[in-house]
């Protein structure tokens, strides 16, 4: 596998032989220091350049890279809205390990663009075309102290969402249930989660992407209670993972309201978990949800 020193010479010593490419510059985790390293980093790298469509044209170019296992053209993709005239793709994973997000963009678009991410460096200005940017940093991704009304409404939104968990699982939908519970409730339960991590740190770290980095500040109890959140594919394992999801969703929700000065709705919290006790218990060859105490 190549090291990140022979990559960065490859990616410079292409640009040096070729007049078209103005400047280089990288963003994503290897820009980002409190990433954390290992052999699946991918290289996200930009050439800025005179004009993108030679590059698009030339399906060979890319092959000075290295040996390709297998790629991905998604501005070719018919679900993706493209400016190829601005900004250009290849997603290509090398046969010997390493991957490498490739886009090639026109100096306006760069101008423009470069300071979108401030996870961002530059590797090369021969042409004197790039402004000047901050140095790298994940600062925007830090997580945000939420105001009293976003508190509220991920409380609200994770209570009243774990009703169609209780249906679902009644049904023994279990691709339904799956899908509610990975990208919406527990969506509601990350943010959560993330807000106890900006207390414990003010607010001056960030869980990455699908809070990821959860385990770095929770206890290792705590973090095993989250792992345990998940679920297989029998209806019993769902109705597990759901009411271990509420117990943490509920103390963790106690501890943001009381650090920040705000109120949970217990009493919603309460209703919500006592419905799922409810539906639990009802028989499969129930005609009616109610009487409910």
């Amino acid at each position: 596998m190549r090291s990140e020193t022979v990559m960065y010479q490859l990616f410079l010593d292409i640009a040096a032989e070729d007049e078209r490419i103005l400047a280089i510059y990288m963003n994503g985790s290897r820009t980002n220091a409190n990433a954390t390293k290992d052999i699946f980093q991918d290289y996200d790298i930009v050439f800025v350049v005179t004009e993108t469509k030679p590059f698009i044209e030339d399906k060979e170019w890319i092959r000075r890279f290295g040996d390709i296992l297998y790629m991905q053209y998604p501005d070719e993709s018919p679900n993706c809205t493209s400016d190829k005239e601005n900004f250009y793709g290849w997603l290509m994973q090398f046969k010997d390990g390493n991957r490498v997000d490739l886009h090639v963009e026109s100096v306006p678009h760069a101008k423009e663009h470069i300071h979108d991410d401030k996870l961002c460096r530059i590797l090369l200005d021969k042409g004197h075309v790039l402004p000047g940017i901050p140095e790298s940093t994940d600062e925007e991704r830090h997580v945000k102290k939420p105001t009293k009304e976003q508190f509220l409404a991920c409380a609200n939104e994770f209570w009243w969402c774990s009703n169609n968990l209780a249906k679902g699982l009644w049904r023994e939908e279990i691709p339904y249930v799956q899908d509610m519970a990975n990208f919406i409730v527990r969506k509601q339960l990350e943010k959560m989660l993330s807000w106890k991590v900006g207390i414990l740190t003010d607010f001056g770290v960030s869980v990455g992407k699908s809070a990821k980095y959860l385990y770095k500040w929770l206890s290792e109890e705590e973090y095993r209670h989250y792992l345990d959140t998940y679920f297989g594919g029998s209806v019993q394992d769902g109705w597990r993972a759901v009411f271990s999801m509420c117990v943490l969703f509920d103390s963790t929700a106690e501890f943001v309201a009381q650090k920040l000065g705000y109120t949970y709705n217990v009493e919603e919290a309460n209703a919500a978990r006592g419905f799922l006790q409810h539906v639990h218990g009802l028989p499969k060859d129930a005609k009616e949800i109610f009487p409910f105490p």
